[in-house]
């Protein structure tokens, strides 16, 4: 009888074990390889929308690059040059996005005085590398970024870091590493990974519980090195001492505008937040697009960060946010 009893409770264990590790491999895949979006209907939709620019892109000073990341593989890079100047924005695309999502900033930071930097995550674009890491990973192919830009202009660099969504994760979680820009633009950034992808399981799955988090955590740390937990931007802006910009759309139901709001609060001082009423997910700049640009030249006009030769003869029709709203947004 004691035999039988073993027997069964080892049956048992051995399916719950099999069940458990299925999930789990399932749910680190659907997290390591998130399926990203077709880069020509990228192309197409940039284009259509008149954010990105045949002529402009041919006729524009530019180089491209091949950088060699501490994570083993190379980040495809563009240095777009419209200006004689020292100062430059590198800008960092969102998860499943490409380069081409970024050429429309590119175009901002020129009409700011700005040459700028676009290029791929890993897994993205024509990056290399296997998985998407949400800023783990992505952080140390910035950094190789960063390195490239520094030889290439020289001592007298001016640079700031804007991000969009898994990239303004990616350019927070790199100033935590190392804080050697002159600004950040933290565009729609998530706070803390995990809490996003429970915010995602539980408004868009059945699954309403942390257990295929946990799961899915524990067979990241062990097919990818590293757990998710340890990419939580909110821990980064602690030591951030340059100037941050918070940028958030407040009908973003993706990554929810309390989360920028958190993070501009620990952030010290310098920071600046913006607030827009229009806009879903990584929208902010599409459907606000002149009072996104002015954002930026208020921001950073108020560090002293404006190249000299930046147009600055618009009126300023808005001001930056610099506390916390009162009340709670619903």
């Amino acid at each position: 009888m004691r035999k039988r009893v073993f027997q069964i409770s080892a049956a048992i264990s051995s399916t719950f074990t099999l069940a458990a590790t299925a999930a789990g491999i399932l749910a680190s895949n659907r997290l390591m390889y998130v399926k990203k979006k077709d880069e020509e209907l990228i192309l197409e939709r940039e284009t259509s929308a008149k954010r990105y620019d045949e002529a402009w892109y041919a006729n524009v000073k530019k180089e491209e690059r091949w950088i060699e990341s501490e994570n083993g593989y190379h980040v495809h890079a563009i240095f777009l040059e419209p200006h004689n100047t020292y100062h430059y924005a590198i800008i960092c695309h969102g998860v499943t996005e490409t380069k081409v999502n970024s050429f429309k900033y590119a175009r901002m930071f020129e009409k700011l005085g700005f040459n700028s930097v676009v290029y791929d995550h890993r897994r993205h674009g024509g990056t290399g590398g296997k998985t998407t890491s949400f800023g783990h990973y992505e952080k140390f192919d910035l950094k190789a970024v960063v390195d490239m830009l520094r030889a290439h202009v020289g001592p007298d660099l001016v640079f700031g870091i804007h991000g969009e969504s898994m990239g303004a994760a990616t350019t927070l979680l790199y100033a935590g590493l190392r804080d050697d820009a002159a600004f950040y633009i933290s565009d729609c950034g998530y706070s803390d990974i995990s809490e996003q992808i429970l915010h995602v399981m539980q408004t868009t799955t059945p699954l309403k519980t942390p257990l295929a988090l946990k799961l899915a955590g524990f067979f990241m740390k062990l097919r990818d090195g590293y757990h998710i937990s340890t990419v939580a931007p909110r821990e980064a802006v602690k030591t951030i001492e340059k100037p941050v910009l918070f940028i958030h759309s407040l009908p973003d139901d993706f990554v929810v505008p309390e989360m920028t709001m958190e993070m501009h609060e620990i952030k010290p001082e310098p920071k600046a937040l913006k607030l827009f009423e229009k806009g879903a997910h990584a929208q902010s700049f599409n459907e606000n697009t002149e009072e996104y640009t002015k954002t930026v030249r208020d921001f950073l006009e108020q560090y002293g960060l404006l190249p000299e030769n930046a147009s600055s003869d618009e009126p300023k029709t808005f001001e930056l946010i610099s506390e916390m709203p009162k009340e709670p947004i619903a």
